[in-house]
């Protein structure tokens, strides 16, 4: 992870700012340019301008704020811990999507709660696997491998928040969507729910269990995960585009044995944008 200790310098170049509306509406676009202070640790630390643009813009003293998972995240965390030790920020407390983010915030310094049903958090923000152009749907949790990592948990945190940042490289924002979809199944009858979501998705998608350690084999290997809740998780695996996210989230629900997946819609949502020219685009929605 990049270091925050560098010097500060004012970052000028463009922010983008686009508004997403809803499939058959008039869409509203705006860009600009919005100067704000930055830190650069090198040229490579493209998601580090947009974890310190979200802090500044989106948190503010007394806030309850959900801390994601990822790259982006850990730096975002890193930073707001910089500014409650400098006093900039005050009486801000994290609510930790998994074990690794509530390390990170620990370490910055950052006091901590553990969300319940009925905890208020009043901003979050995350990572993002990938993110569906306008629509702003997302998938999370392709990367986890720890059963102490949890999607229900990162999920309810997220759709719990008064209001969402993702942030994310340019190349996970996209109209034509590739690749997988965790999903996670009830663990004692897990193969046949595998059987109902390839016939599901015959012909587009294979289904794979994901294994805890080795190499990745249909069946999960000698050591399947199993999360924290009891579950295993299933990596559907799609070889045509997907056409649309919230479809297939809702066939998805629908399934018997599957508990939850990696796909969240939650609005209102921002989506900022580290683009390999070094500006920043946002979109919300």
């Amino acid at each position: 992870m990049a270091s925050l200790a560098t010097s500060t310098l004012v970052y000028s170049t463009p922010v983008r700012i686009k508004t997403s509306s809803k499939p058959g509406s008039s869409s509203r676009n705006c860009k600009k340019t919005v100067p704000f202070p930055v830190t650069r640790a090198d040229s490579s630390s493209l998601l580090l301008d947009a974890a310190k643009y979200t802090v500044d813009k989106h948190i503010q003293s007394g806030m309850v704020v959900g801390l994601g998972s990822g790259q982006a995240s850990g730096m975002a965390i890193q930073y707001l811990g910089r500014l409650l030790r400098a006093g900039a920020l005050k009486d801000v407390v994290g609510v930790p999507m998994s074990v690794t983010s509530a390390s990170e915030a620990a370490k910055a310094g950052i006091p901590l709660d553990v969300y319940q049903d009925s905890s208020q958090i009043d901003f979050a923000f995350d990572d993002a696997d990938i993110i569906e152009e306008e629509t702003l749907v997302a998938i999370i949790g392709r990367q986890k491998s720890q059963a102490d990592e949890s999607i229900i948990q990162e999920k309810s945190i997220l759709s719990a928040a008064k209001k969402l940042v993702f942030m994310i490289t340019g190349n996970k924002y996209m109209g034509s969507l590739e690749g997988s979809i965790p999903v996670l199944v009830q663990a004692l009858n897990w193969m046949e729910t595998a059987e109902e979501i390839e016939d599901l998705f015959l012909g587009d998608a294979e289904v794979w269990r994901r294994s805890s350690i080795g190499q990745a084999d249909p069946m999960g290997g000698d050591f399947p995960l199993i999360t924290r809740e009891g579950h295993n998780v299933l990596d559907v695996i799609f070889t045509s585009p997907i056409q649309s996210l919230a479809e297939v989230a809702e066939s998805l629900d629908k399934v018997d044995g599957v508990v939850d997946h990696g796909v969240i819609s939650k609005l209102p949502c921002t989506v900022v944008i580290a683009a390999e020219s070094g500006g920043l685009n946002i979109v919300d929605r």
